[in-house]
């Protein structure tokens, strides 16, 4: 609930029209900038409804096919276009249903206002029809929410929404708006929210830990870098590019950093993480500074925080100091904007090219290259490998598309094997590993960049799980390129029952349905490729297509994703097969 006031700095009172709240909460999104929204109607937010049908020419509805496949919209919208996702639904089930997405936008930091009706005020807490609790509900995967019972509060709430969603740290936002509030007439007027009290979204960077940080990095024999999103949501690319550029320092990224500098980069170094790159995993352990820009340590980063780079000291870059020293001990923390705090470290960083530290990155690659790299994208077995796919929309895309994954082993091999040529270019369900995440978040994507490749890529039991916003794609005819890799399993989990588990595939196997009669189905031009001879030819007609697109590859059933580390061991056992 509201526990923080809104300040206005607006001397004169500005001019005001009598309006219904429900009309207020239309006039608020023209406010801020809001042109496409992704939601679903229903009686506790139907006068919403109504307002936008006479706002169409200025907001543009999207009628997804349900409520998780709005909010999975606007983070794909969100983290393409930089600007704050918008999703709205009706009260309980509707409600409810925002929640994965919302929980998914929380942890991966993804500026998202969702908007939701409820039972009139009289009603609450009376056990009415589809009432919830949807404040109570969403409190521990929201930034921050609340609910409105008076339509006169509906102009500052919706500001402070946009306010904390998009600043600072970025996160998802919930505005709860019962039916009478939507109904009742009141004097309105719109004022940005700036400030809100007590809360810092932006800390004061510390010049004296910048230099220390400087002091560190030039002393370093051994120097590495972990970036993640932080880069990207601080718009520091240019800044970062120069302060990897003038240390000479070796790079390494987290699936959500991935396409801050391009992939090509002859300093990027790969992905960590449990199916990261072998080198960067390893020489975690071995380097003597670990400069952390923009990411929070996760445990999938980390294994085992038992023996994560404890020979190094560990400079961290971070907006939110909630994560300084939550699991990894920093000796130097420079809190701060991105942008900011690599601009002031700039000046006082040496040059250096570190070309023996380098040379051991290369050595190990070339191990990775002969025992996975090669057999995943030049194979000599009869199946097809998911690394081959990807390869082929590299060469179809130069790089510059829109990867939009689901989660499980085609992620991975995403992540692992796409080129990034351009920023903003991996958009992936992170820290909450939300399958179902692919196909709708694509479809936010091209529609807040439609002069770019999109091509959302799902493994077969993912996919299945927000399938119907094909709907959405046809209705919207959102030019989105649609990639199943079929393995006729779940893979990731099947790969762990088969390392972990003995090979019981216990409720891992599909048994799936026709999928280009269903892509065809939502009139669709679709594709199926078993043979490796047929693929280049099909990827190059997805690509080429200027309609939407869809294309089943069907794969090996039992490949597997390595490099992996086991979960919960060291980032130095990482296993090459």
């Amino acid at each position: 609930m509201e526990t923080k006031t809104i300040s206005s700095t607006q001397s004169k009172a500005k001019a005001t029209e009598r309006i219904s709240g429900s009309e207020a909460i239309v006039r608020c999104l023209i406010e801020e900038g809001v042109d496409i929204l992704y939601g679903y109607p229903g009686g506790a937010i139907m006068p919403v409804y109504d307002e936008l049908y006479k706002y169409q020419g200025k907001i543009h509805h999207v009628l997804t096919r349900h409520e998780q496949g709005a909010t999975h919209s606007a983070q794909g919208y969100a983290r393409i276009s930089g600007k704050v996702g918008v999703a709205m639904a009706t009260s309980g089930p509707g409600a409810t249903n925002l929640i994965t997405g919302i929980a998914d936008a929380q942890i991966d930091s993804t500026p998202m206002v969702c908007i939701t009706g409820q039972v009139a005020s009289h009603l609450l807490g009376s056990d009415a029809f589809q009432e919830t609790d949807i404040v109570g509900i969403s409190t521990p995967v929201t930034k921050w929410n609340c609910q409105i019972t008076k339509a006169e509060d509906i102009p500052k709430a919706m500001a402070k929404a946009f306010y904390i969603a998009k600043s600072g740290r970025p996160g998802p936002v919930l505005v709860d708006i019962t039916k009478d509030a939507q109904f009742e007439e009141f004097d309105f007027a719109y004022e940005k929210c700036t400030h809100v009290r007590s809360y810092n979204p932006v800390p004061t960077t510390d010049i004296t830990k910048v230099k220390e940080a400087a002091d560190l990095i030039n002393a370093a024999k051994k120097p590495m870098i972990v970036w993640g999103q932080g880069v990207i949501l601080g718009k520091a690319e240019e800044e970062f590019k120069a302060v990897v550029e003038k240390a000479g320092i070796p790079a390494a990224w987290t699936i959500l950093g991935a396409s801050a500098i391009p992939t090509s980069h002859q300093l990027n170094v790969g992905m960590v993480g449990m199916h990261g790159n072998y080198a960067p995993n390893i020489l975690t352990n071995e380097c003597d500074v670990l400069i952390a820009i923009g990411m929070r340590f996760d445990d999938r980063v980390t294994g085992s925080l038992n023996t994560y780079a404890k020979q190094a000291k560990v400079i961290h870059f971070e907006i939110d100091p909630a994560e300084i020293d939550k699991n990894v001990k920093s000796d130097v923390a420079v809190l701060g904007d991105a942008k900011k705090s690599l601009a002031e470290l700039l000046p006082f960083l040496e040059e250096k090219s570190h070309s023996d530290w380098h040379q051991k990155f290369k050595d190990l690659y070339q191990i990775e290259y002969d025992k996975v790299i090669k057999n995943d994208l030049y194979p000599t077995k009869e199946g097809l490998t998911m690394g081959e796919v990807l390869k082929e929309i590299n060469i179809q895309s130069e790089g510059k598309a829109a990867i939009v994954t689901d989660v499980g082993q085609h992620q991975m091999v995403a992540c692992r094997y796409a080129d990034f040529n351009v920023s903003k270019s991996n958009i992936t369900s992170g820290g909450l590993g939300t399958m179902g995440f692919g196909l709708p978040a694509a479809i936010g994507a091209k529609m807040a960049a439609p002069d770019r490749e999109v091509v959302s890529i799902s493994g077969d039991g993912g996919y299945q799980m927000t399938i119907q916003e094909l709907g959405t794609i046809f209705q919207q005819k959102a030019a989105v390129k649609v990639v199943v890799l079929n393995n006729d399993f779940l893979g990731m989990v099947r790969q762990w029952q088969q390392l972990f588990f003995d090979k019981r595939y216990a409720s891992t196997e599909m048994v799936n349905p026709n999928f280009v009669a269903i892509a065809e189905g939502y009139y669709i031009k679709a594709r199926k490729v078993t043979k490796r001879e047929e693929l280049a030819e099909a990827v190059a007609e997805m690509m080429q297509s200027k309609e939407a697109y869809f294309l089943e590859v069907c794969v090996e059933k039992e490949d597997n994703v390595f490099p992996m580390i086991p979960s919960g061991a060291s980032v130095s056992d990482i296993r090459l097969e």
